[in-house]
C-alpha cells in the first residue's frame, strides 16, 4: 500500500518539476518584457507581474499552458480558468473577454502559447494509431484540460529549442506534432478533432465562422453562411451557437466592436469613423452596442483606458493572442 501511494504521487511530483523548469525558461527568454514572439513558428511566451483588467480579444486555434499564475477567458458568459493544473485549448477563432487574475512581481504570470495548425492536426488524425474520443454535439470550441507531465515535457523541449536555433527548422515541427498528439488523446481534444475532420458538421460550421471573421465589416446574411457551410439555416444556427456560444450575428457584432475599440485606442480614430469602418451604418446603434459590451460609451472608454491610473489591459482587439 505504501509503494502504491508513492507511485500515485510520482506523476504529480514530476509535473511540479516540469512546471518549475518551464517557468524558468519562459522567465529567462522573455526577460522584463510582457511577451515574446519566438523564432519557433507559432510559439509565443508571455509574462505579467500584476493582474490585468478584463479586455476583449479574439483567440485563434491554440494551446495555452500556464507555468505560473492564473488567467480566465469568458466565452458567451462561460468562464474558462486556466492555471498550472489546467491548460486552455481553443479550436476556432473565438471572441472572448479575458484577464490575468493571479500575478505578482515575486510570482509573475508566465504562459506558453502555441498556435495550432489545422493541416498538422489533420495529418495526425490520418494515422490509425490515433484514437481520439468523439465530441458531444453541444460542446464549445474552447475547453480546459489537465496539464499532464507528458504534455509539459514536450512544451519544455519546444521552448528549449530557443537555446539551439539551428535545430528549430528540423525539430520544432516534430515536437509540435507530439503536443497535438497529447491533446488529441485526451477528452478535450474531441472538439479539435471534429473541427479538423473534413466533412464533419463542426468542420463545415468552422468554414462559415472563418468567413464571418474575414468579412465582419460586410453585411451578413445567414442564408449565405448556410450555403458556405453546406447545411440548412437552422442546422447552421445550432452548430454555430454550440461552437462559439453565440449566434452568427452576435459573433459578427463582437468582432466589429473589438476592431473598433482597437482602431480608436491604437490608431486614434473617432467613434463615428471607427463605427463606419467596421461596418456600422448607424453611429447611435454603434454607441449603444459598444456601451453594452464595454460598460461605457466609446470615447469615454478610450479616455479611461488611456488615463495614467487605469489598470493594465491583458490584450486589446485582434492584435493580441491568448497570451
Amino acid at each position: 500500500m505504501k509503494n502504491l501511494g508513492k507511485d500515485l504521487t510520482r506523476p504529480q511530483g514530476r509535473a511540479q518539476e516540469l512546471l518549475k523548469e518551464l517557468a524558468g525558461e519562459i522567465a529567462f527568454f522573455v526577460g522584463s518584457r510582457e511577451r515574446l514572439i519566438t523564432d519557433v513558428p507559432g510559439l509565443l511566451l508571455s509574462r505579467r507581474t500584476a493582474p490585468t483588467a478584463p479586455a476583449s480579444a479574439t483567440y485563434e486555434p491554440s494551446l495555452a499552458v500556464v507555468a505560473q499564475g492564473r488567467k480566465q477567458a469568458n466565452l458567451g458568459g462561460t468562464n474558462f480558468i486556466f492555471d498550472q493544473s489546467r491548460y486552455l485549448l481553443t479550436s476556432l477563432d473565438l471572441p472572448v473577454i479575458c484577464n490575468v487574475i493571479e500575478a505578482s512581481e515575486q510570482v509573475p504570470y508566465l504562459c506558453f502559447v502555441l498556435k495550432l495548425e489545422m493541416p498538422a492536426v489533420r495529418e495526425l488524425l490520418t494515422r490509425e494509431e490515433i484514437q481520439a474520443p468523439e465530441a458531444p454535439s453541444d460542446e464549445p470550441a474552447m475547453a480546459t484540460g489537465e496539464t499532464t507531465p507528458e504534455l509539459l515535457d514536450a512544451c519544455c523541449r519546444l521552448v528549449d529549442l530557443l537555446n539551439a536555433p539551428q535545430d528549430i527548422p528540423f525539430l520544432s515541427g516534430l515536437i509540435q506534432r507530439e503536443i497535438i498528439y497529447r491533446i488529441l488523446r485526451g477528452p478535450e481534444g474531441a472538439r479539435l478533432r471534429s473541427i479538423a475532420t473534413l466533412g464533419d458538421q463542426s468542420h463545415r460550421t468552422a468554414k462559415a465562422i472563418a468567413w464571418v471573421k474575414a468579412n465582419f465589416a460586410k453585411p451578413l446574411r445567414v442564408e449565405d453562411l448556410a450555403n458556405i457551410a453546406g447545411m440548412g439555416v437552422s442546422t447552421l444556427h445550432h452548430h454555430f451557437r454550440a461552437l462559439t456560444a453565440m449566434s452568427p450575428l452576435q459573433y459578427q457584432k463582437q468582432l466589429r466592436l473589438q476592431a473598433a475599440r482597437e482602431r480608436m485606442l491604437m490608431d486614434g480614430l473617432h467613434a463615428a469613423s471607427a463605427a463606419f469602418e467596421v461596418g456600422y451604418e448607424s453611429a447611435t446603434q454603434f454607441n449603444r452596442e459598444y456601451s453594452r459590451l464595454f460598460g461605457q460609451p466609446p470615447m469615454r472608454d478610450i479616455r479611461t483606458l488611456r488615463s495614467p491610473g487605469a489598470p493594465r489591459l491583458e490584450s486589446v482587439g485582434n492584435r493580441q493572442s491568448v497570451s
